[in-house]
This record gives C-alpha cells, structure tokens and sequence, in this order.
C-alpha cells in the first residue's frame, strides 16, 4: 500500500475508535489493517494510537497526524477528480430524519445512484443526535434549527409549517382565532433530542416570530408519535404540511389560525466542520436540494406547496 492508502485506513480507524470496524468499512483484512498501522508508525517513530480492550484513541501525536492526514486526502480526492474530471466515487454514508427520508429522499434514490454509478450508499434512519465521527457517518439529513456547533449546515430547503388539532380536539375545546385563544388549549409536547425540552410553539405575527408555551397533558420524543397524539385528541401540533397530508384529506386534523402559521423549518445536510466537504457529500447535498424542490412534491390541498428552495454554497 502507499502512504495515501496508509493515511485513509488511519483516518478511519481514529474515526470508528476500532481496528475492526475500520477492517469492514473499507473492506480490507482486519490483520492488514494491524500490521499497515504497526509499519506507519514505524516508519514515522511515534505512536499514533492507544489501544485498549474496549477502543482505540489518538496519541498527541496521532492527534495532529490525524488533522494533516484529513487536509491530505480530501485534497488528493479533491485534484485527482478536476484534473480527470472523474465523478465521485466511494462509499457515502448519511443518516436521514425518517419521515424527510420516506418522503422526499428514498422514492428517488435510484435517479442518484444512476447519475451517480461509482458512488456506494449506506443509508440510516435516526431523529436522534449522531455522532457522526465516532460512527463513521458522512453527514445526515435533518429538519430544524442546528443545535450542534461541531456541525456545518448546508440548507437544502425550507418547509411551510401549519398548526393542526382533530376535529374532536376543536369541538371540546374550541377553534383558536387569535392568539389570545391559545390560553384556553393544550399542545402536544415535542421533546427535542439535542435540547432534552419541550418546543414552544411559534406563530408568524407580520414579520416577526413570536413563542406560546400551552398547557400539555403529553410529551413525545418521535415524530410520528407527534402526529398520533394530534390525531388522537390531545392537543394542538405544528408540523411541516407533508407530513400530514392525508390526515387533512382524510379530515383527521385541521389547520387552525392559518393567518399566523408557523415559520418554515429549515432542512439541512450537515457534516463535521473540521472535514472538508468531500466531493460525494457536496453532490449528494446538491440532488437533495433539487430532490425538496421537484414540482411532484408539491401539494395543493390546505397549504401551499411542501418546500421552497434554497440558495446551496458548496
């Protein structure tokens, strides 16, 4: 192997904390992978790993290693691919929020495999926070504010929001018309996985955005449970218009103060900011951003249209 493959296979394993997960995702035997890392560090003269029985870290030296080697190989990938004007290629693997990945990402991934043949996809599912490095995850794909500042965001999309509630919810409780009326509801209480809270809810007054916190008889954490609680009666929601599209066809829920919807939630890639953006995550982003914004996705029934593009920086 040459020292850029030694590089790559050291990466990893500082990534994954594991010489055997590294082994797998690269697809190399796990006693080459011991014996490239014996002859790396010899060849340099310093240890660039601590092993233990439980996981593998990084020695000081292996610490500033590790930084020059990720500058090295994204830069390598990087010339190597203008100068063969080569498309990606590789395994990519991201972490999609699971209604966002049912709805706009999954129905199309073959188109993205086509335009893309050499790239490999390892898809997850989560809502959860990831760590990406110590997973070995390339980025992910979640809705909301970003709450992680060891991520970088790129915004693919923004997502108009309603404000619904079960026709049972509304003929106990009444149809909220201003915001006043809220004093008299509940909501169905979402608990956010990077904060541990409940989310206020957020009403658009002009151009500002102000916050309610209502009374709540019920806190969840999924946001299909989100969805079931509001089906079920027990509370006011806020959620992006796809995600309930047949339960307002279906006259399960209705929108409420339409006049003061909640502000768009943004979509976002993120990956680690002290990578690079590798050139597979830069056009995966870039299909997503045109994937949110493709007229089939769009609805007409109760709300305009499920998403709006925005400008992506690569």
């Amino acid at each position: 192997m040459d020292r850029f493959q030694e590089m790559q296979v050291f990466v990893r394993i500082a990534d994954r904390r594991s010489f055997s997960l590294a082994a797998e995702d690269l697809q190399i035997p796990r006693a080459t992978v011991t014996n490239l890392i014996k002859r790396l560090e010899q060849r340099l003269g310093a240890r660039l790993l601590e092993r233990t029985t439980r996981q593998v870290r990084l020695t000081h030296d292996g610490e500033a290693y590790y930084h020059r080697c990720v500058r090295l190989l994204t830069d390598l990938e990087e010339a190597e691919s203008s100068f063969r004007d080569a498309p990606p290629k590789g395994l990519l693997r991201v972490n999609l929020q699971g209604t966002l990945a049912r709805h706009f990402v999954v129905p199309a991934l073959d188109e993205f495999l086509a335009q893309y043949p050499d790239i490999t996809l390892h898809v997850g599912e989560d809502d959860r926070l990831v760590d990406l490095v110590r997973e070995g995850v390339d980025c992910v794909l979640r809705a909301g504010v970003l709450q992680d500042s060891s991520l970088i965001g790129r915004q693919v999309a923004l997502l108009e929001q309603v404000t619904v509630a079960s026709p049972a919810y509304l003929e106990r409780y009444g149809v909220p018309k201003t915001l006043d009326d809220l004093k008299n509801h509940y909501a169905v209480d979402y608990v956010s996985s990077a904060t541990g809270r409940p989310s206020r809810l957020e009403f658009k007054v002009d151009k500002e955005t102000v916050e309610r916190q209502l009374k709540s008889r019920i806190s969840v954490t999924g946001a299909e449970l989100y969805t079931g609680a509001a089906v079920s009666g027990l509370g006011l929601v806020q959620v992006p218009g796809y995600r309930i599209e047949r339960e307002l066809a279906a006259g399960q829920l209705r929108i409420v103060l339409p006049g003061n919807p909640p502000p768009p939630m943004p979509v976002s890639v993120l990956y680690p900011q002290n990578r690079q953006l590798s050139a597979r995550v830069r056009v995966f982003a870039q299909w997503l951003a045109a994937r949110f914004v493709s007229p089939a996705l769009h609805r007409a029934d109760g709300f305009r249209g499920c998403a709006h593009a925005v400008a992506y920086k690569s």
